[in-house]
């Protein structure tokens, strides 16, 4: 199959893996389910590489669709031939497809359009095989009262131009020469120069770099700037060069035609090849900047959902303010609410005693175990307060980032969770249940609005979503969801249940109660036999009768487990956690045709320690006291902080200040960084040196003192 073939050339990945992982894709497998399940059948391939297989194959169904409309189109023109279409079929570029319709395709009425009418066709093939000595005594049949000779020999040259446009070959090779050699050029526009928002571009006002070594991070820049009409871009190339190349291609004779050849190549080259090729190669570095910062956006939320849980913990959680006063509410260990109410610690009211009294005894009345702090305006302050109370219990403070929080507590979801309370209850709330479980409460937030990542607003919009969906649904299903306590928003991204279903569910545990079983889940209007098999294996069943049903063994193993179990002359509650006991058993003997030893392996790795959460614990972190502004700041400064943005360039620090602090690439080691995932992550607590300090740009340049595991 051509498609097998295509998507082996792009992943260089086993052709059988492939082949089964389509018939599973085709079949409505989800990627979790897929990777997680059916390892057998893939080969082992993980979910990146399945995640590359269907990313593949729907641009290669795309492609498919595309040579159905040209080959329709052609044949409406009456213009298909068996040569033509044997190219089409066997193209798997789609550059290389539009070239081969190009020459067919419905043009507006161009210059070469307006000669044709003139009749001047003829004369454009005759110069072009450039056999005629006497091209003057030619040319006269073709001029007239309305036509001068100089007008036939120009029309003529349009209509070569076009020709020498679509030829493939010469397409190619002014490709090549753009690939390997364009460059990118910018040119301040001067009446915007000293605008404010300026200032942001000013490193890259006549500005100059090969557009191929053009990190994806200062092109998407450079492309915003120029949208906001702050500079002027262009793609500049070594022209005289690739005419000359051109010529040494087409002209094969030196009679009176070579001239009129000559000015129809340049003509073509500035007027027709040039604008196009030169916008098609920005488009394509474009989209390569944009499936870089998507890769960087996808990798910070993947770490941001999969941050350090509290846990079951019950919280008390401030939104900070100063004039409108700080926000407090008290969670349960199950995140309802159950209380709320302002303080005014703050200036203009500074009833700083007031709110100390008032949140000791929030404290001590609902057992608050932890105090979740809003990292927003008045942050420091509300934090500075909250240290200072003598708790009658040991009480953990967190400073919490509430980016997106404004954005949730206006939402529908917010509403349908919290319909008679105000935004400011349901931001507070937020802030809580980030800190208890934020892979819960994050999902239920547009990921853009999160705040990770660089230049999410100027990349492709569908690529981002479908990146950003794919991520969330891989932290999901990674976790696993608790099917009694879950909400619509976490529920709708497990395998195979979306948000319909998840409404269902929700709907279904309100009016039945609990389920007691994963087999109870099938009761769920409309769930039916393959929504269950794509979903069950991430569902979990706390405190379930049989312990599986809290794990990722997934029901269709569970005679298997139950065969297993039974040779050891144990119960499946004695084996759970026995590790000693498990690490005897000879998976070899339980190998069939459909389960093998990754499966197993899963399986064994599952008992041991069944329904265990991967992530980290959350730690609790203190700012340096002494700092509340930028004018604070001194070069030289060691300042802790908490990475909360990475991107191709380096990483920003939160340095518990409004500005953030940002961590060249070049700081952050002594060596040559390739990646910098690879040397910090999300969330990573740090010591960072103050080298820089710009108070009127905003800007704080710092680097990597030390990191802390």
């Amino acid at each position: 199959m051509q498609i097998l073939n295509f998507i082996v050339s792009k992943t260089s990945l086993p052709l059988n893996g492939i082949e089964n992982t389509i018939k599973l894709l085709n079949e409505d497998c989800t990627v979790p389910f897929i990777s997680r399940y059916r390892k057998e059948r893939t080969g082992n391939l993980d979910e990146v590489e399945i995640g590359k297989i269907l990313e593949f194959k729907k641009i290669y169904e795309e492609l498919g669709k595309r040579k159905l409309s040209i080959l329709k189109s052609l044949e409406e023109q009456e213009v298909l031939t068996d040569q033509l279409q044997s190219q089409i079929n066997a193209t798997v570029d789609l550059n290389s497809l539009e070239d081969l319709y190009l020459p067919f395709k419905k043009k507006r009425k161009t210059k070469a359009e307006k000669a044709r009418l003139n009749g001047l066709e003829p004369l454009a093939k005759i110069i072009m095989s450039q056999k005629p000595d006497q091209l003057d005594l030619i040319v006269k049949r073709y001029s007239n009262d309305e036509i001068s000779k100089s007008d036939a020999l120009e029309g003529a040259r349009h209509i070569i131009a076009e020709w020498i446009n679509e030829r493939s070959s010469v397409r190619n090779r002014v490709r090549w020469h753009l690939d390997k050699f364009a460059r990118i050029q910018t040119k301040v526009v001067k009446a915007k120069a000293d605008h404010e928002k300026a200032l942001k571009f000013k490193d890259y006002f006549n500005w100059e770099e090969a557009l191929k070594s053009c990190p994806s991070h200062r092109l998407l820049a450079i492309l915003r700037a120029e949208r906001e009409g702050f500079i002027r871009l262009s793609i500049d190339l070594d022209k005289d060069k690739i005419i000359d190349e051109i010529k040494h291609r087409i002209i094969t004779s030196r009679g009176d035609c070579e001239a009129q050849i000559s000015l129809a190549i340049q003509d073509s080259f500035k007027r027709l090849l040039f604008p196009s090729l030169s916008n098609e190669i920005l488009n394509v570095a474009k989209e390569k900047a944009d499936d870089n910062a998507i890769a960087v956006f996808s990798k910070n939320l993947r770490q941001l959902l999969l941050g350090a849980p509290l846990g079951e913990k019950r919280i008390l959680a401030i939104d900070p303010g100063f004039r409108s006063g700080c926000k407090v509410v008290c969670l349960s260990a199950q995140g309802l609410l159950e209380y709320n109410e302002n303080i005014y610690p703050h200036a203009p009211a500074n009833d700083s005693k007031g709110a100390i009294k008032k949140l000791s005894s929030l404290v001590d009345a609902y057992k608050i175990d932890a105090i979740a702090i809003g990292n927003g305006t008045a942050s420091r302050e509300t934090e500075s307060l909250v240290k200072r109370i003598r708790f009658n219990r040991d009480i953990q403070v967190f400073i919490v980032n509430e980016a997106g929080a404004s954005i949730y507590s206006a939402s529908r979801i917010a509403r349908d969770e919290f319909p008679n309370y105000d935004v400011t209850v349901r931001g507070a709330v937020s802030i809580g249940r980030r800190l208890a479980d934020p892979l819960a409460e994050l999902v239920k937030i547009d990921p853009k609005s999160i705040g990770v990542g660089q230049y999410q607003h100027d990349v492709d919009q569908n690529k981002l979503k479908n990146s950003l969906d794919t991520a969330v649904e891989s932290c999901v299903n990674t976790i696993g969801v608790n099917i009694n306590t879950a909400s619509v928003s976490l529920l709708s991204y497990v395998s195979g249940i979306g948000e319909k279903l998840a409404e269902n569910i929700v709907a279904y545990r309100k009016e039945k109660g609990s389920f007691m079983s994963r087999s109870d889940i099938k009761k769920v209007p409309r769930l039916g036999e393959k929504a269950f098999e794509q979903s069950a294996g991430f569902l979990r069943i706390k405190n379930a009768k049989n312990p599986l049903d809290d794990s990722a063994v997934h029901p269709e193993s569970y005679d298997l487990v139950r065969k297993i179990v039974s040779d050891t002359n144990k119960s499946i509650p004695d084996i759970v956690g026995n590790k000693d006991l498990l690490s005897k058993i000879d998976l070899n003997k339980y190998c069939t045709n459909q389960i093998g030893l990754p499966t197993l392996k899963d399986i064994i790795h599952e008992l041991e320690k069944p329904g265990l959460d991967p992530r980290e614990k959350a730690k609790v972190f203190t700012f340096d006291q002494n700092l509340r502004n930028i004018d604070d700041l001194r070069e030289g400064q060691l300042l802790p902080g908490i990475i909360n943005n990475i991107t191709n360039f380096g990483c920003f620090v939160d340095i518990g200040i409004k500005e953030n602090g940002l961590i060249h690439v070049s700081n952050l080691s002594d060596t040559f960084v390739k990646d910098v995932n690879a040397i910090v992550n999300l969330h990573q607590q740090v010591i960072v040196k103050v080298l820089e300090v710009d108070k009127i740009r905003k800007r704080i340049q710092l680097s990597l003192y030390r990191k802390f595991s």
